[in-house]
């Protein structure tokens, strides 16, 4: 998922490049939307909230989303026109906007929920960007984030084998020490435990977490994959239900 991680021009090119992924496994969107759909209940008359996809790419997750979020109002925010233009053809609101230089194009507390998937990982500066969205959330408002884990059970036995975790980048290039074919421009990665501390310390109150499996795993551990979401600090993906405070 893009948004805008960084100021060098260099960076920027990376996340307009159309080849560059900006959508991740539906498992993860429906497994995140049903977090979110028990969190706001029902959009019975007079319960119709404000979801905000921030990062929405080319707006899969939050077309995904939404036949579970019936009655919600879903708006898609990203910083590439490139992504955006993807997106406008999947969901009926989608804006440009930035974490960054001025912020998002909301006011104060004007979203009731926040989806934030597969974004902070691409961040330079994800304290910012979880200023921004305890900003634009009303109190008590939902924060849907989803990201890689960086200890999933595979990337614990790649590390004793000297082996690059999955997830991991050290170029935009090309992919060097690791299994896996594409560059996404990951940035920073946690573990459970260190996404918990995080978004607690930017004025959160953690609700949940749960895990999700990655749809680059190799065919044959796919069960394997589901198996350890039981487990979210084993799991593949991270997806964290908090509350604005």
């Amino acid at each position: 998922m893009t948004t805008a991680p960084a100021k060098p021009p260099a960076l920027r090119d990376f996340y307009e490049n159309p080849a560059v992924p900006v959508a991740s496994g539906t498992p993860r969107s429906r497994r995140q939307a049903r977090m979110l759909a028990e969190a706001l209940g029902p959009a019975g008359e007079g319960r119709a909230r404000t979801v905000v996809d921030i990062g929405c790419g080319d707006g899969t997750a939050a077309a995904t989303a939404a036949p579970y979020l019936r009655g919600h109002r879903i708006i898609g925010i990203d910083w590439s026109q490139d992504a955006l233009r993807r997106a406008r053809t999947r969901i009926p609101y989608a804006v440009r906007g930035e974490l960054t230089d001025g912020g998002l194009p909301l006011r104060a507390g004007s979203a009731d929920a926040v989806l934030f998937s597969e974004v902070i990982e691409h961040l330079v500066d994800p304290d910012a960007a979880l200023d921004e969205i305890h900003r634009v959330l009303r109190p008590g408002g939902h924060l849907m984030l989803s990201t890689p884990n960086l200890a999933a059970w595979y990337n614990r036995g790649l590390l004793l084998a000297g082996v690059q975790p999955v997830f991991s980048e050290v170029s935009l290039r090309a992919i060097h020490g690791r299994p896996g074919r594409e560059v996404v421009g990951h940035l920073r990665l946690y573990t459970a435990r260190a996404l918990r501390e995080f978004v607690a310390a930017s004025g959160f109150e953690v609700v949940r977490l749960a895990g999700a499996p990655f749809h680059g795993v190799p065919r044959p551990l796919r069960a394997l994959d589901r198996l350890a979401c039981a487990r979210p600090p084993l799991a593949s993906i991270l997806l964290l239900h908090a509350r604005r405070t």
